[in-house]
Order: structure tokens, then sequence, then C-alpha cells
């Protein structure tokens, strides 16, 4: 009889990677559920393949998704697709200038009992399981910051009481990369906090079309849920146990390692231009990722490419531009291009 899903995935020790055999044969149910939930949002998504895939790739991942672009690209419609795929629960939370933090924490309340008046702890829309944080940089910091302790740890601490968020746990944020007044930027230990960085760009010609077809005509997309609580879970565990190399795991670490002004592995560019580099949940993010792109592509282990293609998403928001690289009008994806097309992937070469 044949071990169920789970099973097999659990039977090796924590630290024991699985045979090949075994990857490969779940591999196949991962990528049929990842193109399930993609073409469910391609129901209500015109084009955005990049961004559809880097916010599925968080979820699988573990991470958060933080989705950056003018007004009416479609990222709110992309979430709101996402957690319509998904059979888990979804809260939306507004931020805005006056928002406080308890109305995303929830707070403690006194109700009345047959004890007599007792204290007892409302839960704001943070636990939910897929929360989307619209539009966050308009938000104060001590706002911003009520969800730090969510994303990192999935508990919520209000007074002196900790509660544990359901699993599993996925925060995507929204924000308006033009807009300057009644806006905070977010600080850097919070963009840290989110596994991709994802730029949504304007549609073409033909995609505008569609989307003219699509929202002017009284069509309605259907879509289904295909996934569960359970089911993912299970899917991010497998990700993790996706092999890596240690040459490849090296590579990832000299990326991010090229990322710090003055270091041994430095460009030119990285010296004159940046001020901080990234950190290391930058690495961690790119070997995830890798890992995501492995399972995808019918393989169990991560390749260069697959760690070459999450330097943009995974490095854009922690690295920070020094004062000559913003007088320059340079950006951080520049400079981790370049990174990317200097840095050899044997160890041994010397940096360029």
């Amino acid at each position: 009889m044949e071990l169920s899903y789970h099973v097999r995935l659990t039977m090796a020790a924590p630290h024991t990677a699985p045979d090949l055999s075994e990857l490969q044969a779940v591999a196949a149910r991962f990528r049929q559920d990842y193109l399930n939930a993609k073409g469910q949002i391609q129901q209500a998504i015109v084009g955005h393949q990049n961004i559809i895939d880097g916010v599925l790739t968080c979820l699988f991942a573990g991470g958060h998704a933080l989705l950056e672009g003018v007004p009416g690209l479609g990222k709110t419609l992309l979430i709101r697709s996402l957690a319509r795929a998904l059979d888990l629960s979804f809260a939306r939370i507004q931020f805005t200038p006056d928002l406080m933090p308890a109305d995303v924490t929830g707070t403690t309340i006194v109700v009345d009992t047959e004890q007599g008046r007792q204290f007892k702890f409302r839960r704001g829309p943070i636990f939910a399981q897929i929360v989307l944080a619209d539009e966050i940089n308009r938000a104060t910091p001590k706002t911003q910051s009520a969800l730090l302790e969510a994303m990192q740890e999935q508990t919520v601490t209000v007074g002196s009481e900790t509660h544990q968020l359901d699993a599993p746990f996925f925060v995507m944020a929204t924000q308006n990369p033009i807009e300057q007044e009644g806006t905070y930027p977010l600080p850097e230990a919070q963009l840290d906090r989110f596994f991709f960085k994802l730029a949504v760009e304007y549609s073409n010609r033909q995609e505008m079309a569609e989307i003219l077809d699509r929202t002017t005509t009284g069509a309605e997309s259907a879509i289904e849920a295909v996934l569960d609580g359970p089911t993912i879970i299970e899917h991010q565990q497998l990700v993790r146990k996706v092999l890596i190399a240690p040459h490849i795991q090296d590579y990832a670490v000299r990326l991010v390692l090229a990322t710090h002004p003055q270091g041994e592995l430095a460009t030119p560019m990285v010296n004159q231009f940046l001020r901080f580099g990234a950190s290391p949940r930058a690495g961690q993010a790119l070997v995830l990722a890798g890992k995501v792109a492995a399972l995808l592509d019918n393989r169990a282990n991560v390749s260069v490419e697959d760690v070459r293609s999450a330097v943009l998403p995974a490095m854009r928001h922690r690295c920070l531009l020094n004062f000559e690289g913003e007088a320059e009008g340079k950006t951080t994806d520049e400079i981790l291009t370049n990174i990317v097309e200097t840095l050899p992937t044997d160890a041994g070469v010397a940096a360029g």
C-alpha cells in the first residue's frame, strides 16, 4: 500500500534529506497544485505572470510578499484572487494615517458575564491566515510595526499575553511608489521581513484590451478554492527537502556578500552607490526560492539559474542606496544586475 504524501515526507529524520526518488515522486503533486492555483488566479488577472509566480513562490516558501506599483494595476485584485483560490481565512486591512496598532492586532475589552465583569481579548484582522495589508505605507511606523512580530514569529503579543497565529500565515502588502504626501516609508526592519518585493509594471496593448473585455462586459470570473491549509503546509515542508549542492549554496552566500560596500566581494558599483547591503534573510530567500523553482522544473536539486532568477525580488528591498546613488538616479535593480553579471559562479575565481 502506498504511503500517504505526509507520511512519506516525514519519514526521514529532521536533518536528513529524503532520497532523490522520493522527492521526484512528490514534486509532481506540488507542481500540479501550484499550476492549479496559478490557473485560478489567471481567471481574474491578465498578464503579470512574473508577479503571480512571485506571490506563489512566497506562499510555498513560507514568506511574505510586498507588491509595489502605481494604482490600478491589479495588485489588490491579484491578492483577492489568490485568497479565493485558497481555502484559508482572509482579512483585508486598509492602512490609513489614523489606523492604530490595536486596529490590526486586536484589543482587550471589558465584557459582562454571569460571574461579573471580565477582560476578554477581541482578535484583530491579523489573525486571518491570509492578510492583505493594502497601501501599507500610508500608516504610521507605530502601526506598521504591529505586523513585525506576526510576520517573523507568527505570534501576536497584546499586553502580557502571546497568541499563536494559525498556519499557514501569509501577509501580502501593497504600496504606491509615486505618492509622498501622507505616506510613511517602511523601515528597513519591516522591509527585511518581506520574502520578495515585486514590482508591478504597466500592462501592454494586448493585455489592456483583454482587461477591458473582461471588466466592461459584465463578465465575472468564477474562482474556485483548489488548495487548503494542510496541503500548503505539506508543500512548504517539501520545499525545504529539496537538495542544494554546497557550491550552489556558496554562490547564494557570495551574492549576498557582494552587496556589502567595501566587502571582499563588493563590485565597484556597490562600493560607489550602496550604503548598506542585504541581510542573511536575503540568502534564505535565494535558497528557498531556488528550491521552489527546482520543483517546478521537475528537479530535486537547485541550479545556479534557480538562484539567479530570485536575485532581484529577494534583494532589491534589502539594499540601500547612498546619497550618490540617489543623486545619480541609480536603482538597486541596476546594481544587483551588475553583481549577477560580474560575480563568477566558481568560488575559485576572483570577483570582477
